[in-house]
């Protein structure tokens, strides 16, 4: 199956093909780049290029707006992760960062227009409670206060509920893995905490070794259900791909990387769909020892029909009923390879049936607040 090659993704892999789009083709780059959290990450392969003064201006216009919006967020962020850095070392707790702030914290090519909304940390589990004192000490505070959100977050799953802070309204989601604890796949995670790497310049600081910062990347992307930012992560696995496939090793460390994590399968599917769908460079060696983690054909198949349509802009140009049904089909794979089938149905049968009476109370009370 060949896949559909929308407009965002033709402009950030040939940027020089943007010379020759009309102002109706500009009209829809636009709105898909800022719909993929992609709009700034254009605008800086366009300036790369030196070709952000061939675009017309009325969309020059955006794509400058999107790099300054980038701009500010990224300087934000690296206040956030200096204030961190400082809280917990107070308490002798390790920062490892992950996602966007790692990226944008050890200077990658994947940080580059980047859009934030939290900073993701990971600790080990015996210094969970710690970490979380510390920053409820220095401001934080839980976003979830329901007896049972609290139970599924600290029981179930890979982090606590996230944690915003009262006065820079920022927030932090702390880790203790990358995966919920009753997913299928079983993440050796003291493995992946022994590998974390200093970053040079910064007190308490650290990140994940290349290997398992992309490996991370993709266990993200492909056991998750939400494709809103399916495309934008997608483009962080090509960039970290080509960025660190220039570094001595990377490639020779990859798949017995994800061997001793676990993480054979999401690393088959982060090869397979960035090579398909953005030309991304990976050695025909690691592709072939990557197949170890490959599914059954049967499902190969399927799951070629399901990411080749939902990894598209989340768009309405790109909308359609195929897209839609292989979008609902990863969510509730999502679901069933997240938590065992009891636990699941249980999960799910209180969010239809009890939060929807619980929130109607509160907005009752809230409008009785006003009415007063």
């Amino acid at each position: 199956m060949t896949p559909p090659r929308d407009l965002i993704v033709s402009a950030l892999l040939t940027p020089a093909s943007t010379t020759q789009f009309s102002d109706q083709q500009w009209d829809l780059l636009i709105r898909q780049g800022r719909r993929t959290k992609l709009l700034a990450r254009l605008a800086h392969a366009l300036e790369q290029a030196d070709l952000l003064k061939e675009v017309p201006m009325a969309p020059r216009l955006h794509l400058a707006s999107a790099m300054k919006l980038a701009s500010r967020q990224e300087q934000s962020l690296r206040w956030e992760v200096a204030c961190i850095s400082k809280e917990l070392a107070d308490a002798g707790v390790r920062v490892t960062l992950l996602k966007g702030a790692a990226y944008v914290m050890a200077g990658l090519a994947a940080a580059h227009g980047r859009i934030f909304s939290d900073v993701d940390i990971i600790v080990p589990k015996d210094r969970l409670g710690r970490t979380e004192s510390e920053l409820m000490i220095h401001g934080w505070q839980s976003s979830h206060h329901d007896a049972y959100d609290q139970r599924y977050y600290r029981r179930w799953m890979h982090e606590i509920p996230p944690m915003r802070h009262v006065r820079r309204g920022t927030t932090i989601d702390v880790h203790h893995t990358i995966l919920a604890e009753t997913a299928r796949i079983k993440v050796n995670t003291t493995a992946l905490l022994e590998g974390v790497v200093a970053l040079p310049g910064h007190a308490n600081l650290y990140v994940l070794q290349p290997a398992d910062m992309m490996l991370h990347s993709a266990t993200h992307l492909f056991q998750e259900g939400d494709f809103e930012k399916g495309l934008r992560d997608l483009f962080d696995l090509d960039s970290l791909l080509r960025f660190f496939g220039d570094t001595q090793g990377f490639w020779e460390q990859l798949v017995p990387r994800a061997v001793k994590l676990g993480l054979t399968r999401p690393l088959y599917y982060a090869l397979r769909y960035t090579t398909l769908m953005l030309d991304t460079p990976v050695p025909r060696h690691v592709l072939d020892a990557a197949q170890i983690g490959k599914p059954s054909a049967l499902v190969t198949r399927l799951m070629d029909g399901c990411y080749l349509r939902a990894l598209r802009p989340v768009h309405s140009s790109t909308g359609s009923w195929g897209t839609w049904l292989a979008r609902f089909v990863l969510y509730v794979r999502s679901h069933w390879i997240r938590m065992p089938f009891l636990l699941l149905a249980y999960h799910l049968g209180r969010k239809a049936l009890i939060r929807p009476k619980l929130h109607n109370e509160e907005k009752s009370i809230a409008d009785a607040d006003l009415k007063a």
